[in-house]
């Protein structure tokens, strides 16, 4: 007989064991354990290699796939039955069997899944018997819609518990459950909400902020991944003035309720709702037990067992708590479990009674058998369970009382015995054990085979070892009789059983400690009565690689020379590679590393060569390595020759010899001693002495097994260690100090937890160290409590008043005595969530962006805990001039005992909410009533935009946009402008008031070809706000183009100063620090014809601030240059006709963007021709008809005076007055004067409108600092500007250097209309 799963029973058929001797390496395992099959060319019957699963879940979109697969000799065929009868495929043309294959595949399209549902079994046979697998249950999966239901509004008073249900349908598999709201955000839960097993959602006490009216029960079932949606439930949660408005309403009476709160009440279980329940759960799957609880406030829920601890590993806590979950459940997880809710009035537990049952499961599988006719064997079928399974035999898929009798099989119980057994008697027997929670099904073979010995392992095989080490040769082979298995060496005859042999079972022959004798040629013989069969393998036992001289450490000094050896030997049929590692890498790529065969030399050595160096020698079968450090500079030696004199219960000297210094001299000793007793083979450092003493005076501990050695220190480093010197034990005694950095605080309400630093071995002087806790109520308690304890650094008293104060003291004991008396401090127990809201809140308007808050303070015994301060929460609902949806809350916190604070950067005239909320070291109490105020009006923002289109000789028309912050209602807007000449001076301005209502103004009775500058802003009733400006000209003559309108960003500015007295107080001041808001703000730009120039207010702590630009639509890295604590930058080099996107950044230390604004798109202008066009002017072309006149009058005469043609300088005459469009207009012919590319081109400063006429702006406007008499420009501290227009051209040379980056004169641009 042979079991194909082991090799044991033909050893145990024949009664005899093969000797084992030794342990066996793991990598080895295989080689002696692999079990060996029948092969697939001889007879045998079938086996069941793959079946679908037991409970087999479809899904009614694809076709169903009922596998079957088995194996046999001949080839197995299939039948299948449905419901315990006989299921007819070629009947059904939805159902194929696939070819050689019992698989089924059922095509569905069409049909009802549901038709095709129920209990399947298959069947494999052939001639030497049948095989069935288990009962697949076909069911479809189920995704079932809600039954409609109309749900009514839930009222429910504040704090008292509510639960919502979902009641989902019954789904295959069952759905997973969620609580979603119409956005499809999951809701929030907690420990005071949160969803039961069976999806109900649970609230243990409801609060204002629950009310809502979109609770939604979903369900999704996995197997379709669908998703059904239960009705919205509308909760609303009332005070109680709230209902009693409501029922005096409904009732006319007056006083429905109670005026007073839901008051705090006790924990209740909810669930379950009786007092004690049970729960079964069978072995190996998941047990959940589920506890929630009401009360207010919120309960907290813990978990015990009874009769012992929750397993460790298994045990999990779901649902805040509620939820307890032990996987792969035991036997020994049965008993109570105990659910305890408890809140700061009381607590309530419940008792869960698990029982643990058991579906049947293995203990002895029966396995495959393989005999020859007469032989005898066992099959075994052992399983256990809760119930105790019953076992049932069949043979051939046949109750085995029904199959045919066998004389030479005999059942008992769990065992089939066969005696003697004939051909004949193949067949497959089907072992299942039940019980009422399930069952175990399994096939197994009798195969009765005559069968000669084959050998499978392949002949010749080389195998090759290295001295010393295990050899594993194979020989697998298979017979029936199972063949006996022997070895042979070279031409001996003797058996290979014994030392150094051992032969195992499956035919392996091993070699522990294989040696060069043992190389040569192995036989391998199988033989059973019917033949043998032998094979040939090859042993090589090769000599091991061993170096033999090991690289050393080497000390060098700088620029010196360092040589590593390493000589190998190995075997010489085997080839080696020496490899050289510096610290565990590669070696530098450096021409000073020398690698020959047997060395590596490092010239000119470096403090970077100092490493460990590793020769590694490698071959196909071992390798081998040694290390060495290498040290650059040299260490002096260490010291030597350690003695002990002078020996006190409390202190000892020690003397030494130093070593060989190597030309540094030593600085210090440094003496290390080892503690045997309580960290042996751990060295402490002791004490320093000077390099000139050779001996130290060393004080000890109680209760150590010192030893001691000694380093030496030079420039270069530390030496060696000494050897040690020789133990010196010292006494025990009571402890010489307590423990320190004693506390005492609270973790939860009511407990204070007692922590101390413990003393270490050293410090406890004896055995047997423990803490004495000592604590008492301050100015309550008289008399100590007291407790000892070891081997922690704290303890928790529990059931404490929450945060009163407490003495607490911790002293240190051992078995020798107390440490002295500890000096008490002094700590607090647990603090708790403050109990009322601050009352009387009040919020003073002070102007239209600040207020101020007062409210009571709370009383100090509400607090509950240490009095943090106060929180203010506030935000804004909305502004008084539209309706516009509230902005996030804000948070303002008031350290200490404060009674009020300011409310600073508040919107104008808008409407806020405001609460206030105490707060400890806990967290905050309850918000104060929400208290609403309104800001009064403001000065309203810049206007949106301002753009001028429709230049002409005389006229120019303004548009704009209102400010998108208005502040208040707007009276209207104030336009200014004034004209500005070809020497940059500024004419008078002229002031124009307009209606509120309008967006845009047509100015008449201009100068033709004129440039001016307009200052423009919007009005409350408190004041003007920022100016935006802008810049146009006038066109001249009679040319009427009309450019693209200039389309202009918000900014904050105000006009310059110019001479007219008429130029005071042009715009509000600016405001350089804001208290609340982002970092940055007011960001502008105005740009130029090959730059721009970003000006912004900064209120951030970082001060790395960064201008970064880039090409719009680019995908290159934005360019970032630095600001050096300026507010205004301007960027040079850009490209004309170019669009880029720019942003001012602020950077932390790590170079972390930490501030940014927002990206600012501007364009930098196309370069113009800086000559007037004259070609079109009148004067021009009536100039040159007055040329060509005269010349040709010239040209008669003299062609009247000579009788020859002459030729005159015409072309020279035309190059001497060259291309009048190239000329630069005279100031002394009464037109625009003469522009050079040094000095007259220059631009008017601050002027943004390029060479076309048109400006492109983002969201800013003009920096003053641009119109500035040749430095920055200045504010006062009021925030106005210092400094005015210049009233003369400016000559400085770092002016006319920097003309590349700055805007066309007026004229040029003027020249961009022709």
């Amino acid at each position: 007989m042979r079991d194909t799963f082991t090799d044991t029973s033909a050893m145990e058929r024949k009664g005899n064991c093969l000797p084992y001797k030794g342990a066996l390496l793991v990598v080895f395992l295989g080689h002696m354990i692999t079990a060996l099959e029948v092969p697939l060319d001889l007879p045998q019957p079938p086996t069941i290699t793959q079946q679908s699963l037991k409970d087999y879940i479809i899904d009614p979109r694809e076709n169903i796939v009922i596998h079957c697969e088995a194996k046999g000799k001949p080839h197995p065929s299939f039948s299948w039955t449905r419901n315990g009868t006989h299921f007819d495929i070629d009947k059904d043309s939805k159902v194929i069997m696939k070819p050689n294959s019992g698989t089924l595949v059922i095509d569905i399209s069409g049909e009802k899944a549901e038709v095709y549902e129920g209990v399947y079994q298959c069947t494999a046979r052939n001639e030497h018997g049948t095989a069935v697998s288990n009962n697949i249950v076909i069911r479809q999966s189920r995704s079932p819609l809600w039954s409609k239901e109309r749900i009514e509004p839930i009222l429910v008073q504040e704090g008292m518990p509510l639960v919502l249900l979902c009641r989902p349908p019954a789904g295959l598999p069952p759905p997973i459950i969620f609580w979603m709201d119409n956005n499809f955000q999951r809701l929030p839960q907690s420990s005071r909400v949160s969803q039961a097993l069976n999806g109900d959602l649970y609230f243990s006490n409801v609060l204002p902020e629950d009310t809502r009216n979109d609770y939604i029960c979903y369900a999704r079932f996995p197997h379709t991944q669908t998703i059904q949606q239960k009705q919205p439930i509308s909760v609303r949660v009332l005070s109680m003035d709230s209902i009693n408005e409501t029922m005096a309403a409904l009732l006319n009476d007056t006083d429905f309720f109670s005026d007073t709160p839901a008051t705090e009440r006790r924990p209740t279980i909810l669930v379950p709702s009786v007092p004690s329940s049970t729960k079964m759960v069978l072995r190996g799957e998941v047990l959940e037990l589920e506890c929630i609880a009401e009360g207010l406030p919120t309960p907290e829920v813990f978990w015990s067992k009874e009769s012992g601890d929750l397993p460790s590993g298994r045990t999990t806590f779901r649902s805040f708590q509620k939820t307890l979950r032990i996987t792969g459940v035991t036997e020994a997880d049965a008993g109570d479990y105990r659910c305890t809710a408890r809140n700061h009035l009381g607590s309530v537990h419940h008792i869960v009674t698990v029982t643990v049952k058991a579906a049947p499961y293995w203990i002895s599988a029966p396995r495959n058998l393989i005999l020859a006719p007469k032989e005898n064997g066992v099959l075994i079928c052992r399983a256990s369970g809760n119930p105790k399974p019953v076992i049932t035999w069949y043979m051939n898929g046949i109750p085995i009382e029904n199959a045919p009798k066998d004389p030479s099989r005999k059942v008992e119980d769990d065992s089939i015995i066969f005696s003697d057994i004939q051909t004949g008697s193949s067949a497959v027997y089907q072992c299942n054990a039940s019980n009422e929670y399930g069952y175990l099904l399994a096939n197994a073979f009798v195969n009765v085979l005559a069968e000669p010995p084959r050998l499978l392992t392949p002949p010749n095989k080389v195998y090759q070892v290295i001295r010393n080490s295990p050899a594993l040769l194979d020989c697998a082979a298979f017979g029936s009789p199972t063949p006996n298995i022997t070895w042979f060496k070279d031409s001996q005859t003797s058996i290979l059983d014994g030392d150094p042999y051992v032969l195992h079972e499956n035919g392996t022959l091993e070699i522990h400690v294989a040696q060069s004798m043992n190389s040569g040629k192995y036989t391998c013989v199988a033989m059973n009565s019917l033949g043998k069969k032998e094979n040939h393998v090859y042993l090589e036992v090769k000599e091991p690689t061993r170096i033999l001289k090991q690289p050393e450490y080497q000390v060098v000094q700088r620029n010196g020379m360092a040589m590593f050896e390493c000589k190998v030997k190995h075997d010489p049929t085997l080839v080696p590679t020496m490899t050289w590692l510096k610290d565990s890498g590669e070696l530098p790529d450096d021409e000073r590393f020398v690698v020959d065969s047997e060395s590596l030399t490092i010239k000119d050595v470096t403090e970077r060569d100092e490493g460990t160096y590793t020769c590694v020698m490698n071959t196909t079968l071992d390798q081998d390595s040694a290390s060495a450090v290498l040290t650059v500079i040299e260490q002096p030696d260490p010291p030597t020759d350690l003695e002990l004199t002078e020996e006190q219960a409390r202190s000892i000297q020690l003397t030494w010899i130093p070593g060989d210094e190597h030309n540094s001299p030593i600085e210090k000793f440094l003496i290390q001693y080892e503690d045997a007793l309580h960290q042996p083979s751990v060295w402490h450092n002791l004490t320093e002495v000077p390099g000139t003493k050779t001996y130290a005076h060393l004080k000890l501990s109680p209760y150590v097994h010192y030893s001691f050695r000694v380093r030496a220190v030079n420039s270069v480093g530390y030496s060696q260690p000494s050897y040690p010197s020789r133990q010196y034990k010292t006494d025990p005694a009571a402890p010489d100090e307590n423990p320190s950095k004693v506390e005492g605080f609270g973790t939860e309400h009511n407990n204070l937890v007692i922590s101390w630093m413990p003393l270490t071995g050293l410090q406890s002087n004896g055995p047997g160290l423990q803490y004495k806790v000592i604590w008492r109520q301050q100015d309550v308690d008289k008399d100590w409590t007291s407790v000892t304890v070891a081997n922690v650094s704290k303890f928790v008293v529990s059931g404490t008043p929450t945060f009163v104060p407490y003495e607490v003291k911790v002293q240190a004991v051992n078995d020798y005595g107390s440490a002295p008396e500890p000096e008490a401090v002094i700590g607090y127990s647990g603090e708790d969530l403050p109990m009322v809201a601050p009352d009387s809140v009040q919020v003073l308007v002070q102007n239209s962006t600040l207020a101020e808050v007062h409210w009571e303070p709370v009383p100090p015994a509400t607090v509950r805990g240490r009095l943090k301060g106060y929180k203010v929460y506030y935000w804004k609902e909305k502004s008084l001039n539209k309706q516009n949806h509230h902005e996030e809350q804000q948070v303002l916190t008031f350290s200490g005992n404060k009674t009020h604070g300011m409310l600073p950067g508040l919107h104008p005239y808008s409407l806020y909410t405001a609460n206030v909320r105490v707060f400890n070291g806990k967290g905050e109490g309850p918000p104060s009533s929400n208290q609403q105020f309104e800001t009064p009006e403001g000065v309203p923002g810049p206007p949106a935009f301002l753009k001028i289109t429709n230049p002409n000789l005389d006229s120019l028309t303004l548009e704009w946009g209102p400010p998108l912050d208005r502040n208040g209602r707007l009276t209207g807007y104030t336009l200014k402008y004034q004209p500005i000449n070809n020497t940059n001076e500024l004419g008078p301005i002229e002031v124009v008031a307009l209606p509120a209502n309008e967006t845009n103004f047509t100015l008449l009775n201009l100068k033709y070809s004129t440039r001016y500058k307009f200052y423009f802003n919007a009005n409350t009733i408190k004041g003007s706000g920022p100016i935006i400006t802008e810049e146009a000209v006038t066109i001249m003559d009679e040319v009427l183009l009309h450019p693209p309108a200039v389309d202009v960003g918000k900014g904050y500015t105000e006009p310059p100063h110019p001479i007219s007295p008429l130029t005071q107080s042009l715009g509000p001041p600016f405001h350089k620090v804001r208290p609340v808001g982002p970092a940055f703000g007011n960001v502008s730009s105005s740009v130029r014809e090959n730059g721009a120039v970003i000006s912004w207010d900064y209120w951030g702590p970082d001060k790395n601030v960064y201008i970064e630009y880039i090409v719009e639509n680019s995908k290159e890295d934005w360019k970032k240059e630095f600001v050096n604590g300026s507010q205004t930058y301007q960027i040079k080099g850009l490209k004309p006709g170019t669009s880029y996107k720019v942003r001012v950044v602020a950077k932390d230390q790590s170079d972390e963007t930490v501030h940014s604004t927002e990206e600012l798109l501007i364009t930098v202008p196309a370069m113009a021709s800086r000559q007037v066009d004259i070609a079109t002017q009148g004067w021009f072309i009536g100039l040159m008809c007055a040329i060509a006149l005269l010349i040709l009058v010239l040209l008669i005469v003299c062609f009247i005076k000579r009788n020859k043609g002459g030729k005159y300088p015409v072309k020279e005459k035309e190059d001497a007055h060259a291309d009048p469009e190239i000329q630069p207009m005279k100031e002394d012919d009464g037109t625009f004067g003469e522009y050079s590319d040094t000095e007259d081109h220059k631009p008017l400063q601050g002027s943004r409108t390029p060479s076309n006429g048109t400006v492109k702006k983002d969201d800013s406007d003009d920096s003053l600092v641009d119109y500035g008499e040749g430095g920055d420009g200045q504010f006062n501290e009021d925030g106005s500007f210092i400094g005015q227009y210049s009233g003369k051209k400016e000559k400085d040379t770092a002016n006319e250097g920097n003309e590349s980056s700055e805007a066309p004169s007026p004229v040029n641009a003027m020249n961009s209309f022709v």
